[in-house]
């Protein structure tokens, strides 16, 4: 496995690429064709600590070592990657879109209760009586903590979201690189270098 440097700007996942490793990747009880079949657990945890040093600015390519013979299995493996972390692109936007929902739906039911408190609860006492003042302040204080948490979430809770959406639109688009392995020489040639199509 490669370890990454922390904030990498450039990171490659090395596979290696052969018929007998080949269905190590994917779930064994996916009777699906290769190009449709589910990641096993080990390699998409492999795939993802691949890239923990990522950051927004940093770029990914799959550098995919295999014999001439076996290259035409890559094609289908790197259509799996890009199927699997597209719908986990997929579901993390969904939730997402959840989370606006619920935060926005927070702020506005905040943003009224506290119109109900400032706006219509001192009246019950009166302007004149004689605890206004203190009920006042409180109100004060108690609209502040209703307001908090949603302000709160809706500044600094959409990072994270944002972060793990770029991070998989990456994974699923990344640059890849084979390299065929030429078996009597011993040594390694780049044969082909396909960007990531986005998809």
């Amino acid at each position: 496995m490669k370890s990454v440097k922390p904030l990498a700007r450039r990171i490659s996942i090395f596979l290696s690429v052969d018929s007998q490793t080949i269905a190590g990747y994917f779930n064994p009880h996916d009777p699906s064709p290769i190009y449709n079949r589910q990641l096993s657990y080990d390699f998409e945890e492999y795939l993802t600590n691949s890239v923990i040093g990522a950051k927004r600015f940093s770029t990914i390519r799959y550098k995919i070592t295999c014999s001439p013979e076996d290259k035409k299995i890559t094609d289908p493996l790197i259509q799996a990657i890009r199927r699997h972390f597209s719908i986990k692109k997929a579901i993390k936007e969904a939730e997402f879109r959840k989370f606006k929902k619920k935060a926005f739906i927070l702020l506005g039911a905040s943003i009224l209760l506290v119109m109900i408190c400032q706006g219509a609860l001192p009246y019950v006492f009166g302007w004149e009586h004689r605890i206004h003042s203190a009920f006042s302040n409180a109100l004060d204080v108690f609209s502040w903590v209703i307001l908090w948490k949603p302000i709160e979430r809706l500044i600094f809770y959409w990072n994270p979201f944002l972060k793990d959406i770029a991070l998989l639109e990456k994974l699923a688009t990344a640059e890849v690189i084979v390299i065929e392995k030429n078996k009597k020489k011993n040594t390694h040639a780049v044969a082909a270098a396909i960007p990531g199509d986005g998809h």
